[in-house]
């Protein structure tokens, strides 16, 4: 059956209002986005000022098991150096509390470090020095998840991306379709346990397996014990690397399906 003038005219303008919709769509996404980036930082920025002193805490409690535990305990000089590794961390992990760590602090103190490990005088030096740098770097962790320090924007190429902390720190944690919910309702909003396990259908100790694991990883902080749960910059990063891959890979379909 022939398509008259009036139809192909019809035609035309329903595919004009879809790309308007379309275009309204986009930018509903985008202010959303940006209404949702603001909000994040806004708690987060008050979840640092509220609880900064609670993750020195943690961390100098840390620090302070990890090098009991691992340093090597017949050296003549252990507590000399255990004293100057714990006020080394001690200081770096006060800097969680300024709210913006820029790269050159960070840089000094590596700096730092490796000049103490060249003064290094014995075989075992190695040992002591890897666990204070083990220390350190997990509070860069935190110091990135929490968004107050950003790093370098260094690009890896493929050949020399970690895979074992890849999969660890971003691809595990995420590929689990409960976890991938769970940060994705936090990207809208701080959630208690009883409205994730809502979400989610999981109870007790299992939802508690896979709230873990996203701590662990980063994507998500508890406020204070028994407290809401809220999404991190690092876990937010993430949830927006992944919407940019999927709008790629839409596109990409579109193209190659409209060839």
């Amino acid at each position: 059956m022939p398509v008259t003038d009036g139809a192909e005219n019809y035609l035309r303008e329903i595919k004009v209002v879809q790309k308007e919709i379309e275009a309204l769509r986009n930018e509903l996404r985008r202010f959303i986005d940006h209404a949702n980036s603001q909000k994040i930082e806004m708690a987060l920025s008050g979840l640092r000022k509220e609880y900064a002193s609670l993750f020195v805490e943690q961390h100098l409690g840390d620090a302070e098991r990890g090098l009991q535990e691992r340093m090597i305990r017949d050296c003549p000089m252990r507590d000399q150096c255990y004293a100057t590794f714990y006020d080394f961390l001690k200081s770096s992990a006060e800097l969680i509390g300024d709210g913006e760590v820029r790269e050159e602090v960070v840089r000094s103190y590596r700096d730092r470090l490796a000049k103490m490990r060249e003064e290094g005088r014995f075989e075992n030096c190695s040992t002591c020095f890897a666990e204070t740098n083990r220390l350190f770097e997990k509070q860069i962790d935190l110091m990135r998840s929490l968004g107050i320090y950003q790093g370098e924007e260094d690009t890896l190429a493929i050949a020399d991306l970690p895979g074992d902390t890849l999969v660890q720190d971003f691809l595990e944690p995420l590929a689990n379709r409960h976890r991938f919910r769970i940060v994705q309702s936090l990207a809208t909003g701080t959630q208690t346990f009883s409205e994730i396990s809502t979400l989610t259908g999981l109870k007790g100790g299992n939802l508690l397996f896979h709230l873990k694991k996203l701590q662990d990883a980063g994507m998500i902080l508890q406020q204070h014990e028994r407290g809401d749960y809220i999404i991190t910059g690092k876990g937010y990063r993430a949830l927006k690397a992944i919407g940019a891959l999927q709008s790629q890979e839409v596109k990409s379909t579109r193209r190659d399906g409209s060839n």
